[in-house]
């Protein structure tokens, strides 16, 4: 597996997202947004893990995840509310950080070397990514919540807690989708410009 540096670059310029998208509240309060009374914090991790996907392609942007993860289980403050630590893949939001590596590479694999770029398609791989995340962080969580930590919940309240943050995150998995076409269009050769042999 050969890196060039642009590959090194673009990697870590996700790692950073990331970081920031993980936390944006912590520095913009504001950017709460309240749904049927209760306030869900805007994270863009599921935008940017989407977006590293169709920009990266199914390697280097599953490798930034991975990236992402180690770095936060090392300890660094990268995880959402300033936390990091291995500690935080036993909690029950440690499977929504585990997806983030799958959406990445889903995510690639069906964008790269595509030629027909079209809205309805990325949006289609979009809302594929946004089930990953969903699929695997809510069924840990409810896992998690079951056995390790001891907290009894059905399958059914887990998922019905995930519905305001549902409604967020598809709407910014359409962004992110209607993001890429506009830059696939400015920069034609940006779904095959990564290499890794």
């Amino acid at each position: 597996m050969r890196l060039r540096p642009i590959d090194l670059t673009f990697g870590a310029m996700f790692v950073c997202l990331m970081a920031i998208g993980a936390n944006i509240t912590v520095w913009f309060p504001f950017l709460a947004i309240p749904i049927g009374g209760a306030t869900v914090p805007v994270s863009l991790q599921t935008f940017f893990a989407i977006l590293a996907g169709m920009m990266l392609g199914r390697k280097l942007g599953s490798i930034s995840m991975v990236v992402y993860a180690f770095l936060g289980a090392a300890g660094l403050p990268i995880f959402a509310g300033l936390k990091g630590g291995f500690f935080q893949f036993i909690s029950p939001t440690g499977g929504f950080i585990l997806s983030f590596i799958l959406i990445a590479f889903f995510v690639g694999w069906m964008t790269e070397n595509r030629k027909a770029r079209s809205i309805p398609y990325f949006i289609f791989v979009a809302i594929i990514g946004l089930a990953i995340n969903y699929g695997v962080g809510t069924t840990y969580m409810y896992l998690a919540m079951n056995t390790w930590l001891d907290l009894s919940i059905s399958y059914p309240i887990a998922w019905a807690g995930m519905i305001p943050f549902m409604i967020k995150d598809a709407i910014l998995s359409i962004v992110a989708a209607l993001f890429m076409l506009s830059l696939a269009k400015r920069i034609p050769s940006t779904l095959r410009n990564v290499n890794i042999q």
